[in-house]
């Protein structure tokens, strides 16, 4: 090859990357990576906070709501919250959605917690168009709930208990599959509720994981007797799992009673309450001690419950720990009824109160959860009734709009109009009701000064 040939070659070669990087198109820009919310980690209700209960039922039974409403009411007694129980037996998300205004959006909620799903599915195998009817009905509301300022709190639809259903009954397809069913709806919910940034409660696990471990012990054993409605002890376990997913713990109180090494005096302190007037003999301590909070106490039929998920030292834990008594037996006074004798190594360790019956500070929660008890048994499950009513006036009236008698239709609209003033001044009465037990419960939730006296028994 002659040299100016050699050198051409050379020089198209030496060219030919850069007419390359000229000619292609230039390589499109990556999109930004998405930037996630985090998710709430919990709610926080200050003085004045109202927490809407939004469900079906499950929610108009009464039971879950009232357990979390009596912890607040024992362990936040300083703070002024209010409760409104949003649930009507056989709602879907779309029923929901109709009575969001009056039923959800007047109340101002700082937090909505919603638990449908159980009737939404329809109770047979999973089918994809009553999904996508939820999953509108569900998209929706939580729009809705952002658009007030409020924060949502899904949770997943609770147990279908099959073996229940099957006990009752000849077995049908719903008692195979819907469990399952359930199962698959909570999980696109926490999908959703993790792309939106919002908390989320996990009630399906819980029920079934608790049946399935006492189901080793005892094959018949339920918390759903009906398989739809969690009974006392089940509801018990709904509400431990919103305390447990969303709810900071924290102690009831905790009273510490020490010998100091350099003085040989013992004094005492206090966890979330103050001791004071402390007073100790050779055989004898005495002091006062003021809690700022009552121990989480709930009615006698939900006692079961309360025992299966420990409940009280879990999430109630109020504990007396005295170190360095003489060898022996002690009796332990709180306003001056007995509720216990101890051996000195069990104080040093620390004893647990919150499920003594015997404590003053237990009868007065007890008293708040039965004020509490009878508020919604009288006020809150009445006014559920009621709602009740214009959900099936408002099915009849749809179906009469759809057909052809339009004039029968008119008819029915105008006679619903006029039945509404009726109807909400029927609510109006008992919510002033629940108001009123309001009232009463945060005069009986506030703590006291308790003396206690230790004292060494023969």
């Amino acid at each position: 090859m002659k040299p100016f040939r050699i050198a051409l070659f050379a020089f198209i070669v030496a060219i030919a990357p850069l007419m390359a990087q000229q000619t292609q198109p230039a390589a499109p820009t990556p999109p930004p990576a998405p930037e996630f919310k985090p998710i709430l980690a919990g709610i926080e209700l200050k003085d004045g906070d109202t927490l809407v209960f939004l469900g079906d039922s499950i929610t108009h039974q009464c039971l879950y709501t009232q357990y979390i409403e009596d912890y607040f009411y024992t362990r936040y007694p300083e703070r002024r919250i209010h409760f409104h129980n949003s649930g009507v037996g056989g709602d879907r998300a779309a029923d929901a959605l109709a009575r969001f205004e009056d039923d959800v959006a007047a109340f101002k909620p700082k937090y909505v917690t919603i638990l449908l799903g159980m009737n939404d599915g329809s109770y047979t195998k999973f089918e994809p168009q009553v999904f996508e009817t939820y999953e509108k009905g569900m998209t929706e509301l939580l729009d809705k709930i952002a658009a007030l300022g409020a924060t949502a709190i899904p949770m997943t639809p609770t147990m279908h208990d099959s073996r229940a259903a099957r006990v009752r009954k000849p077995a049908e397809p719903r008692d195979t599959y819907y469990n399952s069913v359930l199962a698959y709806y909570g999980t696109w919910l926490r999908e959703i509720a993790g792309q939106r940034g919002l908390g989320f409660v996990n009630m399906w696990a819980p029920l079934n994981d608790l049946t399935m471990e006492q189901r080793k012990k005892n094959p018949n054993f339920t918390l759903i007797k009906d398989a739809v409605h969690p009974d006392a002890p089940g509801q018990v376990v709904m509400a431990t799992a919103i305390i447990n997913d969303m709810i900071p713990r924290s102690t009831v109180s905790g009273i510490f009673v020490r010998q100091q090494p350099k003085t040989g005096k013992y004094a005492v302190g206090g966890a979330n309450g103050k001791a004071t007037d402390l007073q100790a003999g050779d055989d004898k301590i005495s002091f006062t001690f003021k809690a700022n909070a009552l121990p989480w106490v709930l009615p006698p039929d939900a006692a079961e419950g309360c025992t299966l998920t420990h409940a009280g030292h879990r999430y109630s834990n109020e504990k007396i720990t005295v170190g360095n008594l003489k060898p022996g037996k002690y009796e332990l006074r709180i306003d001056g009824e007995l509720v216990g004798a101890f051996m000195d190594g069990q104080l040093a360790f620390g004893v647990e109160l919150e499920g003594n019956a015997k404590t003053p500070q237990y009868q007065q929660a007890l008293q708040v959860a039965m004020l509490n008890k009878e508020r919604n048994d009288k006020a809150v499950r009445p006014l559920r009734d009621l709602w009740r009513v214009p959900k099936a006036k408002r099915r009849e009236l749809q179906k009469l709009e759809s057909g052809p008698d339009k004039e029968a239709a008119a008819a029915k609209r105008a006679e619903f109009e006029k039945w509404q003033p009726e109807f909400k001044a029927a609510v109006a009465g008992k919510i002033a009701l629940a108001k009123d037990f309001e009232d009463k419960i945060y005069q009986a939730n506030q703590p006291v000064a308790r003396k206690y006296e230790l004292t060494r028994v023969p």
